[in-house]
């Protein structure tokens, strides 16, 4: 198979099979996690940006650029991994942590392995635990942007989500 090709496959599945999944989270959970994980959506392709001008990674694509390369990742699992993490684990802290150090463990330890095997990407000034820390102290972050959505209401709406006046 050719390189540009795997390539194609590749972000192609990394985007659609992690959304796929999000038609089964349920509209409600859809409506009440989505925006914490918009926002660290946005957080991290910030974060991919300053990675990949720090060479913390290289694509094997090297003609690629961040739209190709990076991306694919930021849109693809971040925002329904978020989600489904934040459904089954929001309300229990300690849960949410031994689920995030696990997938973040398999990512950084497992899946960067089999990603350099298959020329798609491999580390480059960091190594596995330090990536490990780079993905993972951006749980703390969702659980927090969640806490603040579920408990600061806006100030501009009564409890019946009526403007005040």
């Amino acid at each position: 198979m050719s390189s540009k090709l795997r390539y194609i496959l590749f972000n192609m599945l990394l985007i659609v099979i992690p959304w796929l999944s999000v038609i089964f989270i349920g509209k409600r959970s859809f409506k009440r996690y989505s925006i914490s994980g918009l926002i660290i959506v946005i957080f991290e392709t910030i974060n991919h940006i300053i990675g990949n001008k720090k060479k913390w990674w290289i694509f094997y694509n090297k003609k690629g650029s961040f739209l190709t390369n990076e991306l694919p990742f930021s849109i693809g699992p971040y925002m329904p991994a978020s989600m489904w993490i934040l459904k089954y684990t929001y309300s229990n802290f300690k849960k949410f942590v031994i689920v995030n150090i696990i997938s973040h463990g398999l990512f950084a330890f497992i899946f960067m392995g089999i990603l350099k095997k298959i020329r798609i990407v491999k580390l480059h000034r960091l190594n596995k635990l330090q990536f490990f820390c780079y993905l993972h102290y951006k749980a703390y972050l969702l659980y927090g942007l969640q806490y603040l959505k579920e408990n600061f209401k806006n100030p501009l709406y009564e409890t019946k989500g009526k403007l005040k006046v």
